[in-house]
């Protein structure tokens, strides 16, 4: 997967979120979750971008970090939609959740190989 590729994963990912939210209880619970999980999962698409454009290697992993870190953050907050029983569609948020494991794993490579080639120029 190119770089290109992945950052319109992002942000078909993101979208989608946006628009499962409106499945989401409007509820206090509901809409907390609802405000949270967007934040959450906008955050890797705009991140990602700015690894584009890293000062250095250090930086590009530390910005693939926080992407990650907001990717588990969307995944848990799925999680807490599902078992909260918050949302109307089973279906749109076990895509989400299957996406965001998918995302989660190209992350977690992509930071390994990138600590790997640092490590191997020092």
């Amino acid at each position: 997967m190119n770089k290109q590729d992945l950052e319109e994963r992002l942000i078909d990912f993101a979208a989608n979120i946006i628009l499962f939210t409106d499945y989401v209880q409007k509820s206090f619970a509901g809409n907390h979750l609802s405000g949270q999980i967007i934040r959450s999962s906008t955050s890797p698409a705009l991140n990602y971008g700015e690894a584009q454009s890293a000062e250095s290697k250090r930086d590009f992993i530390h910005k693939m970090g926080v992407c990650l870190k907001e990717l588990r953050e969307t995944l848990n907050c799925l999680k807490i939609i599902e078992r909260a029983k918050l949302s109307s569609s089973e279906e749109l948020k076990d895509k989400l959740k299957k996406e965001a494991n998918e995302l989660i794993s190209i992350f977690v490579a992509s930071i390994k190989t990138a600590k790997n080639n640092n490590d191997n120029k020092n």
